[in-house]
């Protein structure tokens, strides 16, 4: 018999989505312009975002994708047949309206086949995500202008269950526990996580930080933060998300990370990555399986740079298990939390100032990394991470999966 999520919960998560997680842990406002965007597989939940939109006096702007199956695999035919020309279009005034017309994006995670582009060419994904990049600035543009919000939710299949090596019940377990769906007042429950990482973060933006240094048994790699940097969290950018992290300057990375969970991405895993940085920039990137695909990534403009890193507390947490999906994988609790790294594009709220004066040029000045690529890769391991301060002396800021705070 096929696992069903009570409806209780599937209404709890809509209302979630639409009334904390956009606005900023807010909610959205009546009349404001909402872009429900899922596949098929996801009307239950999709059908419940819209439903919350509307009662909330907001409008939907529907985008509905077809499931990918053996016979209807529109990507992947996509791909096989388009040309160089074709991969590159960008429809340039149709996305440029879409933005000006929309004050928030809820977008649904969910995968009917999570193989259906595993024998794509990397190059040519990767050549269209690039194709791409207006769109990521117009969206980072009117994000930093206050304009507009968006948020991440997961809707499990049976397919992305049986990737994390999981049934479909023991999948929406953990979703429903990550998100306090169990919780009849599960905002109420997120306000309080916010109010825990905006301590961590209060904390953490509190000390002069000059670098950090991430040492362990796979690890012993140097950040630099950066000037006008600030650590961030939450917010309902993601959900869940419990992760606190900033953006460094990219020029100042030195030294090795290895990182203990898989990465899933486009259609395939990749296991065992190891990268190296020499002035700022990978200069070796190796991995146990799918390295190629890796390769691939980090060749793309600017994916070869970090663009952020973060630390997750394993006590805010209910995620205990690999779930083979960044949104969950990188806010993992567990025995030692997770701390994890991002290559490619810089998140913009990790500056201290306001994002919306600030230029191209001025990004790169402050070493603010630009990429359509932003790939976070996760260890589990338990790492330690020392800040070392503006006046030389340095401190332990995260240890056995806890911020140290005394």
């Amino acid at each position: 018999m096929t696992y069903e999520v009570p409806s209780e919960y599937l209404k709890r998560y809509g209302d979630l989505l639409v009334n904390y997680a956009l606005g900023g842990g807010g909610g959205i406002q009546s009349g404001d312009v909402v872009c429900v965007r899922g596949p098929e597989s996801a009307k239950p939940l999709y059908a419940e975002v819209c439903r919350a939109v509307w009662r909330a006096g907001g409008h939907v702007v529907h985008d509905f994708r077809p499931d990918a199956d053996p016979a209807t695999n529109l990507m992947r035919d996509f791909f096989e047949l388009a040309s160089p020309e074709q991969l590159g279009w960008f429809p340039d005034a149709y996305y440029r309206g879409e933005i000006d017309a929309l004050d928030h994006l809820a977008f649904i995670h969910c995968e009917s086949d999570p193989h259906a582009l595993a024998d794509v060419d990397p190059g040519k994904m990767m050549a269209r995500q690039s194709s791409f990049a207006p769109l990521v600035q117009w969206q980072d543009a009117k994000e930093a202008a206050g304009a507009f919000t968006w948020t991440i939710g997961l809707y499990p299949t049976a397919a992305m269950a049986a990737e994390a090596g999981l049934t479909l019940e023991q999948y929406w377990d953990e979703v429903v526990k990550a998100c306090f769906l169990d919780d009849p007042d599960c905002k109420q429950r997120w306000r309080e996580v916010a109010e825990r990482i905006d301590m961590f973060t209060g904390w953490l933006n509190s000390l002069p930080i000059d670098r950090l240094h991430v040492h362990g048994p796979d690890a012993d790699l140097w950040l630099t933060l950066g000037e006008h940097r600030r650590w961030v969290g939450g917010s309902g950018r993601n959900i869940p998300s419990f992760e606190c992290y900033t953006s460094p300057d990219w020029r100042g990375t030195e030294g090795w990370i290895r990182f203990s969970e898989p990465l899933y991405t486009h259609g395939s895993l990749i296991k065992g990555v190891r990268l190296e940085f020499t002035g700022g920039k990978v200069t070796d990137a190796s991995a146990d399986q799918h390295e190629p695909l890796l390769q691939q990534m980090i060749a793309t403009n600017g994916a070869d740079r970090v663009g952020e890193y973060s630390l997750t507390d394993a006590r805010l947490s209910r995620i205990t298990k690999f779930m083979a999906n960044t949104l969950y994988d990188e806010n993992v609790g567990g025995p030692h939390g997770n701390t994890h790294l991002a290559i490619g594009r810089a998140i913009h709220d990790c500056y201290d100032g306001d994002p919306a004066t600030m230029s191209m040029k001025d990004w790169e000045r402050l070493g603010f990394n630009d990429s359509v690529v932003h790939t976070d890769i996760v260890s589990t391991t338990d790492r330690e991470v020392t800040a070392v301060l503006g006046d030389g002396s340095s401190r332990t800021i995260y240890a056995g999966g806890q911020f140290q705070l005394e």
